[in-house]
C-alpha cells in the first residue's frame, strides 16, 4: 500500500504541523507536540519537526525524519477509515494533561 522509494525533493515539504488536523481525528491530544524517535537514526524530536510530503500528491501523508530522511509515519484516510503506520518510529512520548 505504501511506496518508500519516491524521489524526495529538498525543500518540497511541509513541517510536521501539517499532521495536526489529520491526527486530531485519531487522538484526544495534540500529537504534533509528542516526541518521536526515528528507527533509522535514533533522532528524537517533536512530530511537528518531521518533513511531511503528499498533501497535494496522493491519498495520504508521509512524514520523514529531518535527520536521515527515513519514513517515520504514514497516514492514509478514506471516508470511513484511517490507516496509521508508525513502523519507522521506535517510540512516541505523549505528554498527558494534568
Amino acid at each position: 500500500m505504501f511506496e518508500d522509494d519516491f524521489d524526495v525533493v529538498p525543500g518540497d515539504f511541509m513541517d510536521g504541523n501539517a499532521l495536526a488536523g489529520p491526527l486530531r481525528e485519531l487522538f484526544a491530544v495534540d500529537v504534533t507536540s509528542a516526541d518521536g524517535t526515528c528507527a533509522g537514526c535514533g533522532l528524537t524530536g517533536p512530530i511537528a519537526s518531521l518533513h511531511v510530503y503528499g498533501a497535494d500528491h496522493g491519498p495520504g501523508l508521509v512524514a520523514r525524519c529531518p535527520g536521515c530522511s527515513s519514513v517515520v509515519l504514514r497516514l492514509v484516510r478514506t471516508p470511513d477509515r484511517a490507516w496509521l503506520d508508525l513502523r519507522g518510529t521506535v517510540s512516541l512520548g505523549i505528554a498527558l494533561p494534568s
